[in-house]
């Protein structure tokens, strides 16, 4: 099958030649004519089989009648993430180039004034992140009420960075007469409650076995010995060093993870910068086209870059360490291997992270071959021959002192009386001192007058009044 066979506007058909593709992913062959008919799709396929193109191609095909009005979008594209909320609408602009469409982006960073601008000239496609696209509705600068076609993309993503709350609010802002399509690689409970909740009749259409990874990607592991992040820093150098690596991305597990490792990768001569959830949307962007032009080797990610990023010649993929949901390893590896391309990922696993990947190897259902070499071996016994940091030491000389004061039985037997008497007076300070606290609290007490009526009661002080002090005349009568 071909792209021609799918009846699809010239205009467009003539925009996906340009691109060089010739032939539809069965993502796309089996989504496009569904899409076409008007009917409501469920789309279940792996990361990198083409299901952006699936939605977008169809879509720009429909735009091709009717007219965009003030504020009032024709079709809606929602994703989880300022990347993949970008990178749908760099897809628009290649397959629509025949077509006059005008298209807005709502995502953070970007300025309300800009967006604004657009809206009121109208536009056919709105592609948006659900927050920012409350924050105009909220504003009352955007109608929904005109929406022709929703699409909900990477659904399980929405749900993991808890967005389904917000997904719901805004399909009932949407026209109950509309087209509904959901993409997602895998299908959990929440995400097929909400196809029954939103979807007409759908369309199935499931292309690969949920959290399955790619054949095309070789897949590899290498044992950490320990869990020391400098040993696991040098393995991740060695790994990388003994391949012809063009172009990759290394995944860590947490933010502070991203940039200490890109720190360290540097620091020993590779080309590498982070990208995660904390930076500034203009240096992601900016990041991100570096890597796409080659002009950075290294892409050191959070799991923000995980999912859908359209980076089709991704080489290598390097795991700091297996994340913490398995599925999130397909759709981390999932960046290489791409349209055809072959591509290998390495995991480095510690002595804690062997849960993890025994999770990975269940959900895969296959064996991962086991990867270490000369130089991994040399920079592991480096390290780990290195003394300990002077830091550590006065960090290890606390802990050992705090055990001590902690220690109920010791050798040394005059050392135990000392603490033990050392306690003992501590304690009888500590009552002392308790009890003089009291005292002194009672004696403010009494001197507030609420309980006695001495010498010191207010009003009378500490003297007594001198009329009170005169000889009292008796011989006087009245």
């Amino acid at each position: 099958m071909t792209f021609d066979d799918l009846d699809l506007d010239p205009r467009v058909l003539s925009a996906v030649k340009e691109t060089g593709y010739t032939e539809p992913t069965p993502i796309q062959a089996q989504a496009i004519p569904a899409i076409i008919q008007g009917r409501d799709v469920t789309g279940i396929a792996q990361t990198g089989t083409g299901k952006t193109a699936a939605f977008v191609l169809p879509m720009i095909h429909k735009l091709g009648q009717g007219r965009a009005k003030a504020r009032m979008p024709r079709t809606l594209i929602l994703e989880p993430t300022r990347e993949l909320a970008a990178q749908v609408a760099d897809n628009f602009e290649k397959y629509g180039v025949n077509h006059k469409l005008n298209m807005a982006l709502l995502i953070g960073g970007v300025s309300f004034a800009d967006q604004d601008k657009k809206l009121t000239a109208g536009v056919d496609v709105l592609i948006a992140t659900p927050g920012r696209l409350m924050d105009h509705f909220e504003r009352g600068r955007l109608l929904m009420t005109g929406v022709q076609m929703l699409v909900i993309d990477e659904a399980d993503r929405m749900l993991d960075m808890g967005f389904i709350p917000d997904i719901e609010k805004i399909c009932k802002l949407l026209p109950p007469r509309r087209q509904t399509l959901l993409f997602s690689a895998t299908m959990p409970p929440e995400i097929a409650k909400l196809t029954k909740q939103f979807q007409n009749d759908p369309k199935q259409i499931e292309v690969a076995r949920p959290a399955q990874t790619a054949e095309l990607i070789t897949q590899h592991v290498t044992k950490s010995p320990s869990d020391k992040d400098e040993i696991k820093r040098g393995i991740l150098r060695a790994i990388i060093a003994s391949c012809e690596v063009k172009n990759g991305i290394v995944f860590c597990n947490r933010k502070r993870e991203v940039d200490i490792v890109a720190k360290s990768l540097n620091a020993h001569g590779f080309d590498a910068a982070p990208i995660h959830g904390d930076l500034s949307q203009s240096y992601r962007m900016e990041t991100l086209e570096k890597f796409k032009n080659g002009d950075l080797t290294l892409l050191v990610a959070s799991d923000v870059a995980a999912r859908g990023l359209d980076i089709p010649d991704v080489g290598h993929v390097f795991n700091y360490a297996p994340p913490p949901n398995s599925d999130d390893y397909v759709h981390r590896i999932g960046r290489t291997g791409r349209a055809g391309r072959t591509g290998e990922s390495y995991t480095i696993v510690s002595p804690r992270d062997q849960k993890l990947w025994d999770a990975v190897v269940k959900r895969i259902s296959k064996d991962v071959e086991e990867f270490t070499n000369d130089a991994i071996k040399k920079s592991i016994e480096e390290v780990s021959s290195r003394p300990e940091r002077k830091q550590n030491n006065k960090n290890e000389n606390k802990n050992s002192k705090r055990r001590n004061r902690h220690t109920k039985k010791h050798d040394d037997t005059p050392n135990v009386e000392k603490v033990e008497s050392t306690s003992v007076e501590q304690s009888e300070n500590m009552a002392s001192k308790n009890a003089n606290d009291r005292a002194d609290k009672k004696k403010k007490t009494n001197r507030r007058g609420h309980d006695d009526l001495g010498p010191s009661f207010k009003g009378m002080g500490d003297h007594i009044p001198a009329f009170l002090l005169r000889p009292v005349d008796t011989t006087s009568t009245s």
